[in-house]
């Protein structure tokens, strides 16, 4: 057949909500996008063997098993895609790295910065010909590469400040239950690695700028919640419920940066503003198809901040979806995720964001808390 590509075969590491959506994205890609190598869900892995079957039968994956070892041990299996918790992401990622096989794990990278380094390093040994991304999936979300766009196009000028939020309110409610995320063996961090991470690496994206210094709190205000599958059980929590941090960036302009589970009211609010010295930007998350601008350079009587709907065929991704004016939604980063990166493989060039991308924003992490557990930097003289 004259339009055959070759395939790229992936396995998928973990069946949860992430596993969800990451099927999505490897379905519906090679159906929009005409892509340089069919992506082939070949096998699902899960630690319960009925449950992973089930998922696989409900996303479209031809097999299933449950232990990951299975995944790098075949030699039909091209990418190996981590989404579980990320206390197993670095044994997961190193192993399928040093099999010689294609990596993409969701983020934060690791639970912690020695991990998050290993990682980094042994994607750096696996050769040319092995490549390693972090799923940072807000970077395809169309608005948000076209403000990176606008920024590096010069539209906003010499950029001086940049606020970021990520603001849900799952765990307002001192009842809902203890799961995963809220214990760091697990989830490594609260907020702060969870949404956290998105801020940083979304803020760094769009400017083109690297947070190089930190001053932060962490807070937890619900230490104890309901034990899953018992009645009176309770345990501990032993993860931040919120960060809040100021920040530098290496081209001089500062930042303040807030992740929270308790904003009451907000859902998946992921907010980022870049005010420069002839315009600003405005994104949240909340209103995916939109773009805010403002330029200062218009005539006083003009100024103001508009609203860009980025659902134009020029806009980035736009052209592969639907008629102009048409809005996209949550899943439609994980297929934009899915095709950059089987485009990069088949181009034979490193995916963005690498694994040493991931490293970086772990470091401004680790540097929250390490500023957090500072608590003479919060002493008020009298």
């Amino acid at each position: 057949m004259p339009n055959e590509v070759p395939p790229l075969r992936v396995a998928m590491i973990g069946n949860g909500f992430m596993g969800a959506a990451h099927s999505q994205g490897w379905r519906v890609a090679p159906r929009f996008f005409d892509l340089p190598a069919r992506p082939e869900m070949t096998l699902l892995v899960g630690r319960d063997a009925g449950r992973a079957e089930a998922a696989a039968a409900k996303w479209g994956w031809q097999e299933s098993a449950d232990d990951w070892r299975v995944a790098i041990e075949r030699d039909d299996i091209d990418v190996v895609d981590i989404v579980t918790p990320g206390g197993s992401h670095a044994e997961i990622a190193i192993a399928a790295l040093e099999a010689g096989k294609h990596v993409l794990c969701e983020k934060p990278l690791a639970n912690t910065l020695e991990e998050a380094a290993a990682m980094a390093e042994a994607a750096e040994r696996a050769g040319q010909d092995v490549y390693a991304m972090v799923g940072f999936t807000y970077r395809r979300v169309p608005a948000a590469t076209f403000a990176r766009d606008l920024v590096r196009s010069g539209a906003i000028g010499e950029i001086r400040q940049v606020r970021a939020a990520y603001l849900q309110d799952w765990l307002v409610d001192p009842e809902a239950p203890l799961t995963w995320r809220l214990k760091k063996e697990h989830a490594g961090s609260g907020a702060l690695g969870d949404l956290g991470a998105h801020a940083v690496d979304l803020s760094q994206f769009i400017t083109g700028q690297r947070v190089t210094g930190v001053s932060g709190i962490l807070n937890t205000f619900v230490d104890e919640r309901p034990v899953l599958g018992t009645e009176s059980e309770r345990g501990a929590v032993t993860v931040d419920d919120t960060a809040l941090f100021t920040g530098r960036f290496d081209g001089g302009a500062v930042g303040s940066f807030e992740a929270t589970r308790m904003s009451t009211g907000r859902k998946n609010s992921l907010r980022i503003e870049v005010a420069g010295s002839a315009g600003a930007i405005s994104f949240d998350l909340e209103d995916y198809n939109s773009l805010g601008f403002y330029d200062a350079t218009a005539p006083g009587t003009r100024q103001g901040f508009a609203e860009i709907m980025v659902t134009e065929p020029e806009h980035p991704y736009m052209s592969a979806w639907w008629p102009t004016g048409h809005a996209l939604g949550y899943e439609h980063g994980f297929v934009h995720q899915a095709k950059d990166f089987v485009e990069a493989v088949a181009a034979g060039r490193q995916p963005e964001p690498s694994f040493a991308d991931g490293y970086q924003v772990q470091r401004v992490l680790d540097a929250v808390e390490r500023s957090a557990g500072q608590a003479s930097a919060w002493t008020v003289a009298d």
